[in-house]
């Protein structure tokens, strides 16, 4: 998945914790294999393929779902949760110090839109040659919502799944106390902006502070808007609270790319939320 992975468990016996853990670690390691773009063997890397020449592609039940929802969230944000603008990575490279060639981003910019994509399930057909997918913003979170159904049918009734910092909760502590998870605050890596006690449910946020290059006292980061092709700088920023991790966690994604807009459509959305900006301001109804 790209960053560090936890499972932590309560049971009657070292043994159920052990076979809970390997069913949960099994079925990451299965979506990592299916969906790395990383993997030349991997679905992704078969859609990929497919996306660079133009044609058609038949997809299984689990990723036309993956799929189904990706356009939900493309739809709801207004086109800016667009799974074909990961190409942006070929210009933004957050290991160098310096940014990319205007010219560079401009020429992939051509190459992006899901309106570019005919979506007919389970069919993908692209018409548009060049272009490529990245389930970087689903995957995970996906990932950590079927690791806790798959611990719960095991038998797990207490711990958390925590997947490079998106958070299912499978139940609370043993004595029925909730599980405390800290939010990064966005410029003090020392500090938290809140520490919450959830008994259930799931936690994820989106920021401008895990990969990112600083060039001149400016900031700029991995979550790049699939119109201009380059970082939001407004929201530093949002968590976002939801029964599902996927939710959470585009919701968190979608508030980021909307910048001085993201506030009031997380207010409309009806989650709880918190959010920080670039002048140092928070809001949302978790800020109490």
């Amino acid at each position: 998945m790209g960053s560090p992975c936890q499972i932590q468990l309560f049971t009657t016996d070292s043994n159920s914790a052990r076979k809970i853990a390997e069913l949960a670690i099994a079925d990451v390691q299965r979506l990592e294999q299916k969906y790395s773009r990383y993997r030349e063997d991997s679905l992704l890397s078969d859609i990929n393929r497919v996306a660079y020449n133009g044609g058609r592609i038949t997809l299984d039940t689990e990723t036309a779902g993956l799929i189904e929802y990706a356009n939900a969230c493309y739809l709801q944000s207004g086109g800016l949760f667009d799974i074909s603008s990961g190409i942006l990575r070929k210009a933004w490279r957050f290991e160098q110090t310096r940014l990319p060639e205007p010219e560079m981003i401009t020429s992939l910019l051509e190459r992006i839109g899901w309106d570019k994509v005919n979506w007919s399930p389970p069919d993908l057909v692209f018409s548009s040659p060049g272009m490529e997918l990245d389930f970087g913003g689903i995957v995970k979170e996906y990932a950590a919502d079927r690791v806790v159904t798959l611990c719960r049918q095991a038998g797990g009734r207490h711990g958390l799944v925590n997947l490079g910092g998106d958070v299912k909760i499978i139940g609370p502590r043993p004595d029925n106390e909730p599980w405390r998870v800290g939010i990064a605050h966005p410029r003090n890596r020392q500090a938290l902006l809140k520490s919450l006690a959830l008994h259930q449910g799931a936690i994820a946020s989106s920021g401008d502070y895990e990969r990112c290059i600083v060039i001149e006292g400016k900031r700029y980061s991995h979550v790049l808007n699939p119109k201009t092709g380059w970082p939001v700088q407004h929201l530093t920023s949002v968590t976002v609270i939801s029964e599902h991790c996927v939710i959470a966690g585009s919701a968190s994604t979608i508030a980021m790319l909307k910048s001085e807009q993201g506030p009031d459509w997380l207010e409309k959305l009806g989650l709880p939320y918190l959010w920080t900006d670039v002048l140092g301001r928070q809001g949302g109804s978790l800020i109490t």
